[in-house]
């Protein structure tokens, strides 16, 4: 349940973590269960619902975090050692977070969506908390990290308006309810939707998310529901996403690298192609199962083909066909990182460290005892030069939502294009 390399607990990024793992499975749960993936996924997923509803104890409290970041950070031991003080950060209606709340609403409104068919009392209970934490965060507008300025060093919110749309997406898609798509298309998305803008899909962007989600409706929904003007804005507003990530296109994005990664972010750069990866391939089998022939760019055609293979250059990146020779999912390939920034994997399970020897550790010339199998480290320098070291958290921190991402995409890429089936 820790975000990256650390001890805390962040419940912001770890509800996304928990929504992009939901649609993964929801989209791709098919190739996941041929390889085995499946039931470890909605595993890991309970892991996440269970922490997420036990945080939410009343309809206008919800704990974000567990621990204080600057005593955690001046901790290197394992989880299992942990002796420093663990103080609960909440959100409620004197001091409102909007942001986390409705992305809270969206995970469990997802998970609602996974669950449903295997156990109906659990899901059940995940779309009464969802339905409640979406009437706080409407209700109680504020940034989390306005109302609790202390959250601002590490998982700092720009805004609340695309996780309200994001929520009421997954709410629709989980209830079938108008209401919610009365949301999205009315006022909340005249004011937040930033229709025609492409941007980033990121933990604290879920704008380019809702409108993939929404264009699903546009799809496959009835017809009641699909001929909206607002949804068809949407729509278009994800083909400017799509059109922005194949390279031919006349719109492609710069942000690349020499060797085609997108590239946007320093900090945890890989988050950016791996998010935009697995949204093209969504959009690919959407494309497909529809049959719709072509994605207009400026003037440009482009088919769902183009798509699908813009998500493999990226995989292909990660996976160890860059500049580096390496992979960067841990525990795949020949090489990898082997000097994580990750408490648990730097600390042989034998010691038992305190709070400040277990620094050694971390400053150690050994590579990691403990391989953290399956963990996207943060990514090559806009250069495409990756420093392994254990002190370089820039790079080689992993993180939930990385693995999330990954996760959807490889297992979008496992089959060579996927039929697009109801949520219901």
């Amino acid at each position: 349940m820790y975000d990256a390399g650390d001890h805390m607990k962040f419940g912001f990024p770890m509800a996304f973590t928990a929504t992009v793992l939901s649609w993964a499975i929801l989209e791709y749960g098919d190739q996941m269960d041929g390889a085995g993936q499946l039931e470890p996924a909605r595993s890991s997923l309970k892991w996440i619902t269970d922490y997420l509803v036990n945080s939410h104890p009343t309809a206008n409290v919800l704990y974000v975090q567990v621990g204080n970041a600057k005593v955690d950070h001046g901790c290197w031991n394992r989880p299992e050692d942990m002796k420093e003080a663990r103080p609960l950060t909440q959100v409620n209606a004197s001091y409102p977070g909007s942001d986390v709340a409705a992305e809270t609403s969206a995970a469990l409104a997802s998970a609602y969506l996974v669950f449903k068919s295997t156990d109906a009392t659990y899901s059940s209970l995940l779309l009464k908390h969802a339905v409640q934490l979406f009437q706080f965060a409407d209700k109680y507008r504020e940034v989390y990290s306005i109302s609790i300025p202390d959250v601002q060093t590490y998982y700092n919110s720009t805004g609340y308006g695309d996780e309200l749309l994001w929520a009421a997406s997954w709410l629709y898609h989980a209830t079938g309810e108008a209401t919610y798509i009365d949301y999205v298309t009315g006022e909340n998305g005249e004011d937040f939707a930033n229709w025609g803008s492409p941007t980033w899909f990121s933990w604290d962007n879920k704008l380019p998310g809702a409108q993939v989600l929404l264009s699903r409706i546009s799809f496959f929904g009835s017809k009641e529901v699909s001929n909206s003007d607002a949804l068809d804005k949407y729509r278009k507003t994800a083909e400017a996403v799509m059109c922005g990530l194949i390279p031919k296109s006349s719109s492609a994005t710069s942000s690349r690298t020499e060797n085609g990664l997108i590239w946007v972010s320093e900090w945890n750069a890989l988050q950016h192609p791996v998010a935009s990866a697995f949204l093209a391939v969504v959009y690919s089998d959407y494309m497909l199962t529809s049959r719709t022939n072509k994605l207009s760019c400026d003037g440009d055609n482009f088919k769902a083909l183009d798509l699908r293979e813009f998500a493999i250059t990226q995989a292909n990146y990660v996976l160890g066909n860059n500049p580096m020779k390496m992979s960067y999912l841990v525990g795949f390939g020949d090489k990898y990182p082997e000097y994580v920034h990750h408490r648990g994997a730097s600390v042989p399970g034998d010691e038992s460290p305190g709070c400040k020897d277990g620094f050694k550790w971390l400053d150690s010339d050994d590579p990691n005892p403990n391989v953290a199998t399956g963990a996207l480290v943060g990514g090559p320098f806009l250069n495409e030069s990756y420093v392994d070291s254990r002190n370089n958290s820039m790079q080689g921190e992993p993180t939930t939502y990385n693995s999330a991402f990954i996760v959807g995409l490889l297992s979008g890429l496992v089959a060579t294009s996927s039929v697009v089936q109801s949520f219901a």
